[in-house]
């Protein structure tokens, strides 16, 4: 699978004060973000972006209704309504921008390879304990990566959802923590996961104001 090299999450950072920083994250980006539309109503949230070894801007995630969270007791997880949008830069192969490495191209399988990964990080099967998810998370993880790799094998189904309010093609999967979708739109590749909402009725639109994610 085509992804980015060297991609790091980049955490708020202590002793700035977390909505600047993520503004500035954010704005530094050379691409459009994208979130739900405005048939979401419900609260907003800037995430956090990934970058790669030079700085610049990779992807970036957008949350829309709760908080996900970790929890070992699946009752509390199954109550938890969350979608996230996952906006990650089309870019075919290029060096970085200090000339220390290659980032490669990013594809839809890179959007999906990188939802599969943020729905697992908020997922604590009850039957686990904290070491044995260690193992766990690394399966599954590899996991998601091969079925990212493969999106039009059996694991994924199609349907189509609006993006900036035209029909656009996205590959879906269910699984039994949440479900993960991925495509395309103008420039960029959009992945999606979540847990509570249903998929089928979600739209996404470029975001005009990041102020409405303060």
């Amino acid at each position: 699978m085509e992804t980015t090299s060297r991609v790091e999450t980049t955490s708020r950072a202590e002793g700035r004060p977390a909505a600047r920083r993520a503004d500035e994250d954010y704005l530094r980006a050379p691409f459009a973000w994208y979130g739900l539309d405005e048939a979401f109503t419900g609260p907003r949230r800037l995430m956090q972006v990934g970058t790669a070894a030079d700085g610049s801007v990779q992807h970036g995630s957008t949350g829309h209704g709760e908080a996900p969270s970790i929890k070992s007791d699946a009752s509390g997880t199954e109550k938890e309504r969350f979608a996230v949008v996952v906006t990650v830069a089309a870019s075919p192969v290029r060096r970085t921008g200090d000339g220390t490495g290659v980032l490669e191209a990013t594809t839809v399988s890179t959007a999906a390879w990188l939802a599969g990964s943020g729905l697992l990080v908020h997922t604590w099967p009850a039957s686990l304990d904290h070491m044995t998810r260690d193992n766990w998370l690394d399966q599954q993880t590899e996991t998601a990566f091969e079925l990212a790799d493969d999106l039009d094998g059996p694991a994924w189904t199609t349907l189509s959802l609006p993006v900036d309010g035209e029909p656009v093609p996205f590959h879906y999967r269910e699984t039994e923590f949440g479900w993960v979708l991925a495509g395309s739109a103008a420039g960029v590749h959009l992945g999606a996961y979540g847990r509570g909402m249903s998929a089928y009725g979600l739209g996404f639109s470029q975001i005009k104001d990041l102020g409405a994610y303060a």
